[in-house]
């Protein structure tokens, strides 16, 4: 199969999205199918990426990257989105490479960028079908990152719902990982809608992780945290994933329980990184800021750590809680969004409501001060994953895509209608 990938992203960036992109081209690639993923270009932020070159040209047999110009998006410099001029770069290797499908992430970011609806013009003119994959809610992010007065705030976002709805509904198909999030979208008007598991990890670097002596010292020379109970927080630092929430909640737990027993990891990166690091240090003798750490190495981390803390609560899935319990370790999470799906609460993980400190500060000190609790919750954690694996997760994928070659495109959008995929 010759398949076409139009993403929003990729890395050097590491997040869920680019995590598991790069894995389904490592299947791809070893079934022997041929990829071509058109992607930002990271040039612009080389002094934050400078391996970002790593993951351009032919990565693996079969796989092309293809890097396309861009500029921030919506404003924000740490995230390039590709620009209306690049998009004749797509047509044209489109027009080379002549694939049988189009896959396209993100399909609302794009058409911010491309100004039209990527790819769907191009499957029309040569009979192809053409799906996207639902990754992120947008509408969710919004008021994070423009805080507005709430009359125009309301007007903006219902105008941008009504554009998200519509991009959409355009493409043959919208795929979504998760069941949540499923539901939630088709409320929302996306009616073109298929669930199917599709995200997944990388379950056999965690099955040979092992909890080490003296780890920490002899992978990050961190001393003297072993016999401490280490917290983990994995993830980008940005103001969606929750950090208003965790720092105001930690300043409260720091009143109520004993923070020299207890060691903070950071991993991750991102523009909030300097503002967490200076509340978090003025709390706690012991937080540890790993910076961007590569996908291989997370597993062995996440092992050697007790428990993992997100309050993310916008997530369309969650893929670092899928992470936590291959390594054995419970979770704190908000009962919103994707994350949850995996969650049973009170049994291998626990949810606290979202936006209630005292919830959240109850729950991680019964975690953090019960061992016997954490190794329980991990053990059934370990359980719940075991059926995810790439494999099983990008064969449903591969079949969806041959379902949509193999069918009449009329009969794929039946709600839409093929021809009314484009204005």
């Amino acid at each position: 199969m010759k398949i076409a990938i139009i993403a929003s992203c990729f890395l050097p960036i590491i997040d869920g999205v680019t995590v598991s992109g790069l894995q389904r081209l490592r299947v791809l690639s070893q079934w022997g199918h041929e990829v071509r993923l058109f992607c930002p270009d990271y040039s612009r932020l080389e002094k934050s990426y400078p391996n970002w070159r790593d993951f351009t040209g032919k990565i693996l047999p079969g796989v092309k990257i293809i890097n396309l110009a861009s500029d921030s998006f919506v404003g924000l410099d740490y995230e390039p989105n590709v620009n209306r001029c690049s998009y004749q770069t797509v047509i044209k290797e489109l027009k080379e490479f002549q694939p049988d499908i189009i896959h396209v992430d993100e399909p609302e970011r794009l058409y911010v960028g491309f100004c039209r609806l990527a790819g769907v013009n191009y499957a029309k003119q040569v009979g192809i079908p053409c799906v996207c994959f639902f990754r992120t809610n947008f509408l969710d992010y919004l008021g994070d990152y423009f805080p507005l007065p709430s009359p125009i705030f309301a007007a903006i976002k219902y105008l941008l719902r009504k554009l998200i709805v519509w991009v959409y509904n355009s493409y043959d198909l919208t795929l979504v990982s998760s069941k949540i999030t499923h539901a939630k979208i088709k409320e929302l008007g996306i009616n073109n809608t298929r669930y199917s598991n599709l995200i997944s990890f990388d379950a056999a670097n965690f099955q040979k992780c092992l909890i080490k002596p003296n780890f920490w010292q002899s992978n990050y020379g961190i001393s003297q945290i072993d016999k401490l109970v280490k917290i983990v927080f994995l993830g980008r630092l940005y103001p969606d994933k929750g950090w208003d929430f965790t720092l105001s909640a930690m300043t409260s737990l720091s009143q109520q329980i004993d923070l020299t027993k207890v060691a903070i990891i950071v991993a991750g990166d991102g523009p909030m990184r300097s503002q967490i690091a200076v509340k978090l240090n003025k709390l706690a003798p012991h937080v540890h800021f790993m910076g961007r750490v590569s996908p291989g190495n997370v597993p062995a981390l996440l092992t050697n750590c007790d428990l993992h803390v997100t309050t993310s609560e916008k997530e369309t899935r969650g893929l670092t809680i899928l992470e936590a319990f291959a390594a054995g370790i419970p979770v704190l999470a908000p009962n919103s969004g994707g994350v949850v799906e995996n969650i049973q609460n009170g049994r291998n993980s626990y949810l606290y409501t979202p936006g209630d400190r005292s919830d959240f500060i109850n729950k991680l000190k019964i975690l953090v001060e019960n061992a016997d609790l954490r190794q329980r919750m991990g053990q059934q954690a370990k359980l719940s994953v075991k059926e995810y694996s790439w494999e099983n997760s990008i064969r449903n994928l591969v079949n969806i895509w041959q379902e949509a070659i193999d069918r009449p495109l009329m009969n794929l959008n039946p709600t839409m209608g093929y021809l009314n995929n484009e204005q």
